[in-house]
């Protein structure tokens, strides 16, 4: 008799959180230190932990370039743009990437763990499910943030 995956743990448990997430995106949103920050679930920790800090200098390209062609990944990026009476302004938005070429358990574990996970980050005004780059392009950023 076979049980097929029991030591593996089940993709629709409840991840955990690093302190170390909670507290990077806190430095994003308060401090302006970071540009984005790039989450990934260890399934050996069984938490969500940070995988890439973008500092302040660094473009939306390089967020986008970051972000792998085929796995799953949670983000966080401030986005500054100039409002039409010519304010500064900065909103946050969550990005939930889940490419078309990822594995079906990877979509699986991200996608149980996405709200979870979004509930611990205070302070997105945004949130954006992406499976192409085209669908998080920086237009759309702009588009929602106006």
């Amino acid at each position: 008799m076979s049980f097929r995956g029991l030591g593996r743990p089940n993709a629709s448990c409840a991840m955990g959180v690093s302190d170390e997430s909670k507290n990077t995106f806190m430095e994003l949103k308060r401090k302006k230190v970071h540009r984005y920050v790039i989450f990934k679930v260890d399934e050996k920790k069984r938490e969500v932990v940070v995988e890439k800090i973008g500092g302040p200098a660094e473009s939306y390209d390089d967020f986008v370039a970051a972000l792998p062609d085929n796995d799953c990944r949670y983000a966080v990026y401030d986005f500054d743009f100039v409002t039409s009476e010519n304010c500064q302004k900065s909103k946050i938005f969550f990005i939930a990437w889940s490419p078309s070429t990822s594995r079906i358990r990877a979509k699986m574990l991200y996608a149980t763990s996405k709200d979870r996970f979004r509930r611990e980050l205070d302070g997105i005004h945004y949130e954006i499910q992406a499976t192409d780059p085209t669908e998080m392009d920086l237009e759309v950023l702009r588009d929602r943030a106006h």
